[in-house]
Order: C-alpha cells, then structure tokens, then sequence
C-alpha cells in the first residue's frame, strides 16, 4: 500500500485539532501501521502520548524522517494560524487536508480563509465541538457550506466531556466507557468518510 497522508489544519488554535489528529490516528491504526507527526509547538499530541498508552507512534516533526518510511499511514497536526506560503507547501505534501472548524461565524471566516488559500487543493471541512440535539448549529452550517460548494463531511464530532477525560488518560476515545466513549462513534464516521475519500 503506498503511504497516504492527512494534515489537519487551520487558522484558529481551540477547534479540536489534535484531539482530531489523535482519534483519526487511532482508527486509521486499525487498517494499518500509523504515524502521527506532530507538528504543532504546543505538542499537544505528544503529551497526550506520553500520559498513556495510543495504538500508533507519535513522533516530533524532527524526528518523523526516521519513522515514517513505508508507514501506510500518516497523520500531521501542523500549528495554528499557518501562513499561506505553509498552505501551499502543506497541500502539495499531502493526499488530504482536514480543515476542523466549530459551528460559529468566529470560526468559520479564519477556516474559510484557509480554504480561499488551499485553491484546489485536495481539502475537506470538520465540523468539530458540535453541540449536541436538540442544537442544529452543526447540520445548519453544515447545509450552508455545501450549498456554497465547499467540501465538507457528512460526519461531525459532537462537544463531549470524553475528549478532556481521553487526553488526562493519554487514551484515543475508543479506550473510554460508558456514555464517554460515544463521540468515539462520530470519528469511526469520520474514519470511514476518510477511506472513501483516499480511495
């Protein structure tokens, strides 16, 4: 299988994108060997790692070289707020750009920005920290960037306490119990969306 690779990406820090990176990373480790490259100042996957146990390597950008040779698999989580010139050489290095964004009008003009600057460049919206129903803040913003003809999937991470208890444990969501694990359900989604997608 040739390597594919997918960089989470945008403007805006606190929409989910490590915790994105971390739990596609996690599903994708179950159709073949992956490496997470984290990327991000923060390290925020790479504390996460260090905390617990992940199915899949997380390695620093610095070291990724080393590591991801022949991996099927490779997830990015880059740093908030890239310039355009990053854009550009992020959307030539990979198959599939993911673009999180919460379902508001803050965040959406900084990931529409990113868009306008990825061209047409292979790239998808997330909706991410969705509230939960009765709320339609997710289907509503969902519906209006497809019907302005941006690509966004169908699948969408709802906001769940699961998150923040995954990442004290050092654990994908998949690991959790109970009502905690629920939103590991939008990512096998999410997960699936992404194979079709790659396909």
């Amino acid at each position: 299988m040739n390597t594919r690779i997918i960089t989470i990406t945008g403007y805006k820090g606190g929409c989910g994108k490590s915790t994105t990176a971390i739990n596609l990373a996690a599903y994708l480790s179950r159709q073949g060997e992956t490496v997470l490259v984290d990327a991000d100042p923060n390290r925020t996957a790479l504390s996460w790692a260090q905390r617990g146990n992940l199915p899949f390597v997380v390695v620093d950008q610095r070291q990724a070289i080393k590591v991801v040779a022949g991996k099927p698999w490779i997830v990015i989580d880059t740093p908030a707020r890239p310039d355009s010139q990053d854009l550009k050489e992020l959307a030539q290095g990979a198959d599939l750009l993911i673009l999180p964004t919460l379902p508001d009008l803050v965040s959406l003009e900084p990931m529409l920005a990113t868009a306008a600057t990825l061209g047409t460049a292979p790239y998808r919206i997330l909706m991410t920290i969705v509230p939960p129903h009765p709320s339609r803040e997710g289907e509503v913003m969902r519906a209006e960037l497809r019907a302005n003809g941006f690509p966004v999937f169908t699948a969408m991470i709802r906001r769940s306490a699961g998150h923040q208890k995954a990442a004290l444990a050092g654990v994908p969501i998949s690991a959790l119990k109970g009502r905690d694990r629920l939103a590991w359900l939008d990512y096998e989604s999410l997960g699936k969306e992404v194979l079709e997608v790659m396909q």
